[in-house]
């Protein structure tokens, strides 16, 4: 019996993955590219920052959350804005094109200014992007085929994530250890990725516009409970999970060589890449209670680990455990919020949602920059742990995330 049912999910993922539309897989090498050239220079900042720059852990705590806060607050506009009009792909051109035009800033850094203004700056861009590109997907793929397009494109996200700091090691070897220079080439994917986007993305015929989505704040009324329990959940979440930064740095700290610390983020996304999209297509098909709890698992036992960690492969498997909590989590997420959202306040829907998920994620990272400065490493991880658990426990005791059989189709 058992086997018929593994042959059954095979046939069943084997048949989601063909009838994703062309234009999925197009955003998921877009979001490939960019995120080659994001993760390369990601996976080098955190020690470029503290030994370059002499910053410290709250200050890289501080630099990292608030980046990533600001792309949050502009996503609940950017989404918003695409409801507005009924536009999705040309916000999120925008998006990727300013995230584009930051790249070269890192490189030229001089100060731990220069690196806050960059990253800022670069994650307003993803922020610009990134609501209307999640209901862009939902807006092209099939219903049924939700939490695998989601998948898809979390997996392809992962590849560049790991491609990224796999290339930064190899040019690490290859520059004799100048990060400066191994800046300046992640550049070249940022720039494909924007003129991808433009050229091979068809917005679907059938938007509509809802301009009452910017007229007043009553839209947030509108939204269903089901969708505001997705959003305090993602917001505990991201609370036990604050920036990949602190993995790097534990990694270099317990004894990992400078040029092979990108090796951090490749172990994470490779875990990420091998389980986002059969996370995403058993979303379809089971409790996502189960696998958001299988998740935090996954997350309070990262934490653990790296809390432990007494060497570099220690962190190294902290830091895959912590990529299969992305991998089971994320296009998850995405998928709760497109299936409890107005169809026509979608990407207000995803935008609040980021927002929520960003001022957590700042709050994490102070949080965790303090802890570190101030009781060590191992506290900013037995912290993530306990927030993991205390979520988990939530989540045992609260109605299920999941919406009813029918589809939101107005507001």
């Amino acid at each position: 019996m058992s086997f018929v049912k593994r042959k059954s999910t095979a046939i069943f993922a084997l048949s989601a993955f063909r009838d994703l539309p062309a234009d999925i897989w197009v955003l998921g090498v877009v979001s490939m590219l960019m995120d080659m050239s994001s993760e390369l220079i990601h996976s080098l900042l955190p020690v470029f920052m503290a030994t370059t720059l002499g910053a410290s852990m709250t200050a890289i705590g501080l630099v990292e959350g608030a980046a990533e806060a600001a792309a949050s607050i502009t996503k609940v506009f950017s989404g918003a804005l695409s409801d507005y009009f009924g536009k999705r792909k040309w916000l999120a051109g925008i998006g990727y094109g300013m995230a584009a035009f930051t790249k070269p800033v890192f490189a030229m850094a001089t100060s731990i200014g220069w690196v806050f203004t960059a990253r800022f700056a670069d994650r307003i861009g993803k922020g610009i992007r990134g609501a209307p590109r999640d209901a862009l997907v939902a807006d092209i793929a099939p219903v049924k085929r939700r939490g695998a397009a989601y998948g898809l494109r979390q997996a392809l996200d992962s590849i560049g994530a790991f491609i990224g700091p796999m290339a930064a090691m190899a040019f690490m070897v290859w520059l004799s250890n100048d990060i400066r220079s191994v800046l300046w080439i992640s550049v070249i994917p940022a720039f494909l990725a924007a003129i991808l986007l433009f050229i091979g993305v068809k917005e679907p015929a059938g938007n509509k516009a809802d301009r009452r989505a910017l007229k007043s704040l009553a839209f947030a009324a509108r939204m269903p409970l089901r969708y505001w329990l997705v959003v305090a959940i993602g917001g505990v979440f991201t609370l036990a999970r604050f920036s990949e930064a602190f993995l790097v740095l534990r990694a270099q700290g317990v004894g990992l060589p400078l040029g092979f610390v990108p090796a951090v983020l490749v172990v994470m996304n490779v875990a990420y890449t091998a389980t986002a999209y059969p996370a995403g297509v058993a979303a379809d098909r089971i409790s996502e209670r189960v696998l958001l709890i299988l998740g935090l698992g996954m997350l309070a036992a990262a934490d653990l680990v790296l809390a432990a960690a007494a060497s570099f492969s220690a962190a190294l498997t902290g830091a895959a455990l912590w990529g299969i909590h992305m991998g089971l989590t994320q296009g998850l997420f995405a998928k709760l919020v497109a299936d409890n959202a107005p169809t026509l306040l979608r990407g207000t829907a995803f935008g609040i949602y980021n927002l929520a998920s960003g001022l957590a994620l700042l709050l994490a990272s102070v949080i965790a920059g303090m802890l570190w400065n101030c009781f060590g490493a191992p506290s900013a991880f037995l912290a993530g742990a306990a927030f993991a658990m205390l979520a988990m426990i939530g989540l045992l005791v609260v109605p299920s995330p999941s919406p009813s059989n029918k589809t939101h189709s107005g507001v």
